[in-house]
């Protein structure tokens, strides 16, 4: 295949250079490392960190986007954003689920550590 051919196939596909691959990495290292110290090493507190990381973590998402899934940059934009956006539905519907789950678990489970444990037991005992 000659140059011209591969370097067709590489425009056609959206690929990135390896500079633009590079920088997408340090890029989400810095926002990685800088949401983790944060965190560990107390910089911020209360509502200020759980703002600074929710941003740190939509930067991290824009990154992504541009750098490694190429969002933006490709020749037929509007099947990559249908595709993305059943992609946010279906996390969305996956989070706010499990959400919704623990919590309705959380609000019917009354019973004390020792009465869960004694609850076990005696159900452990009668088998299925």
């Amino acid at each position: 295949m000659s140059n011209h051919q591969h370097a067709s196939l590489e425009s056609e596909a959206g690929l990135g250079s390896y500079t633009a691959y590079t920088t997408g990495f340090i890029l989400s290292l810095i926002l990685t490392i800088g949401a983790y110290l944060a965190v560990t090493e107390n910089l911020l507190s209360g509502n200020i960190l759980v703002t600074a990381v929710i941003g740190l973590a939509i930067l991290q998402l824009f990154v992504q986007m541009f750098f490694f899934l190429h969002l933006g940059r490709e020749s037929k934009p509007r099947w990559n954003l249908v595709a993305f956006i059943f992609m946010v539905m279906v996390v969305f519907i996956v989070v706010i689920g499990s959400l919704w789950i623990m919590n309705n678990l959380d609000y019917h489970n009354h019973l004390t550590p020792s009465e869960q444990d004694s609850y076990m037991h005696t159900r452990n005992n009668e088998g299925f």
